[in-house]
């Protein structure tokens, strides 16, 4: 069935150059429309849906944070209707176990009558996993994620298992200096493609909020799009060109976050413990070509690169202790630190 599914969503070499932009248009029109629906539905959160969408076709996971009650839960709910991707979800607590999520062994009775160990297969194999309050779990369960987020498969009991396509985390983290919570460990913070942050809504939005959510309640929104479309848009998204001198650009501009650097400003080199990784920089480029594609351009400009540079860096460039007493700005430091490599293209 996955095979499949796959196989109908690949485009050819020969497909993507014969897209117009009405045929783009024509894939993209079922999940805008379903988005537009969705805002409907979610009310005052237009550009955290928007990088959820970067996220979903970038193929990356996203990290949605923000203080208990604003709605992050809802969101990736009505994002799962709205796309009709299955969609399991994962209370993250003290004291649940990396098995919880990814399944184990268990003695089960044979065709023949005779007991085997067989695998039960645990929530993680979905298409959308909720990893809801992720930074609740200890670090050894939050790790569990590592290879599902990464290699998009589940190894128990040394046998390496698929996990279904598309596949697609969305975690939601309070706040990290609240009571009960662990940070993530690095290596799995930088697997997430943005860190969205979901803020208090203004005053005339939670009015709003209060006139839909205490009323009838809704039932649930009508799938538009499907996994088929989603692995299709995904694949596109991958062959979004990108000029060479913005890709040398984003090259710059990642080295340049290193503090070690010999390109690195005063800034960075005062302030930042560690810069962007590698894989942050392919992350740049893929939530970029998600950017351009979703606003009906299969090229990648400059006003792309600077609309995803937050939640693809925010996450990943640390800044030092100097900089932490100083209230140092780390986006407004990165963003100025973009715009000097795009003039230096």
């Amino acid at each position: 069935m996955t095979s499949e599914m796959d196989d109908q969503a690949v485009l050819s070499a020969e497909d993507v150059d014969r897209l117009t932009p009405e045929a783009i248009e024509a894939l993209l029109t079922p999940l805008t429309a379903g988005m537009t629906e969705l805002r409907g539905r979610v009310i005052g959160q237009d550009a955290v849906l928007r990088q959820l969408l970067v996220g979903l076709l970038a193929g990356g996971n996203v990290l949605l944070e923000g203080p208990p009650g604003v709605g992050k839960t809802l969101l990736v709910r009505s994002l799962a209707d709205a796309t009709g991707l299955d969609l399991a979800r994962v209370q993250f607590t003290p004291d649940l176990m990396p098995a919880d999520i990814t399944g184990s062994m268990v003695l089960v009775t044979g065709p023949d009558g005779q007991k085997q160990l067989d695998f039960a297969p645990g929530p993680i194999f979905t298409q959308m996993l909720l990893a809801d309050e992720i930074n609740r779990a200890t670090p050894r369960t939050q790790s569990a994620l590592l290879e599902a987020m990464q290699e998009r498969t589940v190894t128990v009991a040394g046998n390496s298992r698929r996990l279904p396509q598309p596949f697609f985390v969305l975690a939601t983290q309070n706040p990290i200096e609240m009571e009960g919570t662990y940070s993530l460990p690095e290596a799995q913070i930088d697997r997430f493609l943005l860190r969205v942050d979901v803020g208090y809504p203004s005053e005339a939005v939670l009015s709003a909020i209060l006139l839909q959510t205490t009323g009838n309640e809704h039932g649930p929104l009508a799938a538009r799009s499907g996994p088929a479309a989603i692995l299709k848009l995904q694949h596109l998204t991958r062959n979004v060109p990108i000029a060479a001198h913005l890709r040398d650009s984003i090259a710059r501009f990642a080295h340049r976050t290193q503090p070690g650097s010999a390109g690195a400003p005063e800034a960075v080199r005062r302030y930042i413990r560690f810069g962007l990784s590698p894989r942050g920089a392919q992350s740049v480029v893929l939530a970029a070509k998600a950017e351009a594609l979703l606003s009906g351009r299969f090229h990648v400009t400059p006003d792309d690169l600077r609309a995803i540079l937050a939640p693809a860096t925010r996450h990943r460039v640390h800044v030092n202790f100097e900089g932490e007493t100083a209230g140092i700005d780390l986006e407004e430091v990165l963003a100025e630190l973009l715009e000097t490599c795009l003039r230096s293209a």
